[in-house]
């Protein structure tokens, strides 16, 4: 008995296995509410999830972030809000788990969070077991206020504490990339931030996508480099920009974490948000992040791998007037880096596939002449025959 007891407390210090075999896609209350969450908009969110077709889609959960806490009690037990959640979080949490969805939470590893409510330092095991008892399925964990905590021995408290919990539950590192994590969080996390927060700018998202491109090898199924939460719907970004956010995180193997008001979509909107042959990329079980095959400036090409020999392309042009571009097939599907020896393609094995025109190209030799708009994407995806 003294042996198991000794294994079982030794094998608590692994993360969940079989979690987020491919990114997990949901949506998040902070990129378009902040602290302003509370049990309504929370239920509200995981209907329209269902009822605008996202939910088909792939994307399964609702996550609230900072500021549904607001102290703890005598024994140090996390108190939510009873002004904004006067069911308690297990209710909550039930009401999603009732739309087949699954329900995510927000904590951080400093002694409060980045919106001054109470953190999860020195209570790491006694909160994951409360999650555990609520039935969270993902918890998003910040890094303010963590003073001189070292942040893979930090993280990986939380790690043992949820495997201790017993009950599987993603879990998200928001490190802000700043002790490189993707060097080191496989082992402790699912998914980790690579960068500072995203802001709804084309400026800021196309920044982000910079810091991304050496990384592609330090991710695959269970292990997610996130560039963190879509703002594709809040405003700040023109449709076209939006789907060159959308459709670079799907190559980048992303999290896609919706971040608008689910219930206010417009057409263009949920268009983008639902397109499921892009999802596709995203999704793909190989689990390969895209990489920057050709950077011609302003033009770059994007390329991931994907699985029984597929390949998806992505073109884009990063500047501020339209484009015109001779782009060779053939030279695509046989790209390559140096992470991945692919065996050799012959374009004529492959259908060449427009992924926001949802149509096939009917291709003359190998070449084609392709115009871009400004900040936009051609996304194509190469399908065996």
């Amino acid at each position: 008995m003294v042996v198991a007891v000794f294994f079982a407390l030794s094998a608590s210090a692994q993360k969940f296995e079989g979690l987020a075999q491919t990114p997990p896609m949901g949506w998040n209350s902070w990129n378009k509410f902040g602290c302003d969450v509370n049990e309504k908009l929370i239920m509200e969110m995981a209907d329209a999830m269902v009822a605008s077709g996202l939910q088909d889609a792939g994307y399964e959960y609702i996550v609230i972030d900072d500021c549904w806490q607001v102290a703890r009690d005598e024994n140090g037990e996390i108190i939510a809000d009873k002004d904004r959640f006067p069911h308690g979080i297990k209710y909550l949490a039930d009401y999603i788990h009732s739309k087949g969805l699954k329900f995510g939470i927000y904590s951080c590893a400093g002694t409060l969070t980045c919106q001054k409510r109470p953190g999860g330092r020195g209570h790491e095991f006694q909160d994951a077991r409360t999650y555990a008892r609520w039935g969270v399925d993902y918890l998003k964990y910040d890094w303010c206020n963590a003073s001189t905590q070292d942040a893979k021995a930090s993280y990986s408290t939380m790690r043992d504490a949820l495997y201790a919990a017993g009950r599987p539950i993603v879990f998200s590192l928001c490190e802000w990339g700043t002790a490189k994590p993707w060097e080191w969080a496989k082992e402790v996390g699912n998914l980790w931030r690579t960068t500072g927060d995203i802001v709804d700018r084309w400026d800021a998202m196309i920044s982000i996508v910079d810091k991304e491109r050496d990384l592609a090898k330090y991710a695959g199924p269970g292990y997610w480099n996130d560039p963190d939460m879509l703002e594709v719907g809040n405003g700040g970004m023109t449709t076209e920009e939006y789907k060159t956010h959308f459709s670079l995180w799907c190559m980048l193997a992303a999290p896609l974490m919706a971040g608008n008001d689910l219930r206010s979509m417009d057409n263009e909107t949920k268009e983008i948000l639902s397109n499921t042959e892009v999802i596709a990329l995203d999704q793909d079980p190989l689990g390969k992040q895209g990489f920057c095959y050709r950077d011609n400036g302003d033009y770059e090409i994007w390329i991931k791998e994907l699985e029984n020999k597929g390949k998806a392309a992505c073109l884009l042009n990063r500047s501020d007037e339209k484009k015109t571009v001779q782009v060779d097939f053939n030279v695509l599907l046989k790209a390559n880096t140096s992470y991945w020896r692919l065996d050799p393609y012959k374009l004529d094995d492959y259908t060449v596939r427009d992924l926001w025109e949802h149509k096939n190209l009917k291709l003359q030799g190998n070449t084609m002449e392709i115009e871009l708009p400004p900040h936009s994407v051609k996304v194509f995806r190469f399908i065996p025959k």
